[in-house]
């Protein structure tokens, strides 16, 4: 794994453990090159059975093409899609949520400082579905006519970075709201709990440590002062 990967693996772990179940921030990417003395990636996770609740095939396969390249598959963890992530944004811009029910929508909509989040006539649903379709004209006027999923993972990586820069220029869009709204999503599901369609088989807390559901630890807490308490991780599934 490259230096570069190292350090998006790195941020995972940061974020992770900050935010424990949930997470809101996303690496910088760089393509990862295969080094002969690497570990082989890990097992992923059983393939998706169910269908998409929402996202079209073309705005499905822009979701799957980042999230597995925002988390690409190697020695910690799958990549994105087989931990769920494309099925954890696809839930959620399906749910009431997407569909903008608890947002002030009466307007005006005046463009908003970047500590005031979300300030759009659109929900969230409608957000996604433009900017994918601006995204994906992007792509194909800078990248040989293709959309962003038929792109080599170089340049996938090469298109969020200008996505996030604020360099890509969509049209009629905000291309930094639009790289940021996905990146929180991407790692939401990442840590989630999995009864929400992410963190598959509890992969990312299990690559940070995380025990899960249980917040009850005060009978621990004398017992493994600074020691590493290792627990298999239990999720709201667990307990139903």
């Amino acid at each position: 794994m490259t230096d570069d990967a190292l350090q998006r693996r790195t941020f995972l772990l940061g974020v992770g453990l900050a935010g424990t179940a949930i997470a809101t921030g996303i690496p910088q990417e760089a393509e990862a090159q295969p080094q002969p003395a690497a570990p082989s990636p890990a097992a992923a996770a059983p393939a998706d059975t169910e269908p998409f609740v929402t996202l079209t095939a073309t705005e499905a396969a822009f979701i799957v093409a980042a999230v597995d390249t925002l988390i690409p598959a190697d020695e910690l963890s799958p990549s994105g899609s087989d931990c769920g992530v494309a099925v954890f944004i696809d839930r959620q811009l399906g749910s009431a949520w997407g569909g903008g029910a608890k947002m002030y929508r009466a307007g005006p909509f005046h463009k908003g400082k970047p500590e005031q989040g979300y300030q759009l006539a659109l929900t969230p649903r409608e957000f996604f579905a433009a900017g994918i379709v601006a995204a994906n004209a992007w792509s194909r006027k800078n990248f040989g006519g293709k959309d962003f999923d038929r792109l080599a993972v170089g340049d996938r990586v090469a298109a969020l970075k200008a996505m996030e820069d604020g360099k890509a220029a969509f049209d009629n869009f905000d291309t930094r709201a639009f790289f940021n709204q996905l990146l929180s999503l991407a790692m939401a599901g990442f840590f989630a709990d999995p009864i929400y369609g992410g963190n598959r088989d509890k992969v990312a807390w299990k690559m940070i440590g995380f025990p899960g559901l249980p917040a009850t630890y005060a009978d621990k807490i004398d017992a493994y002062r600074d020691k590493r308490y290792v627990a298999e991780p239990q999720s709201i599934a667990d307990f139903s």
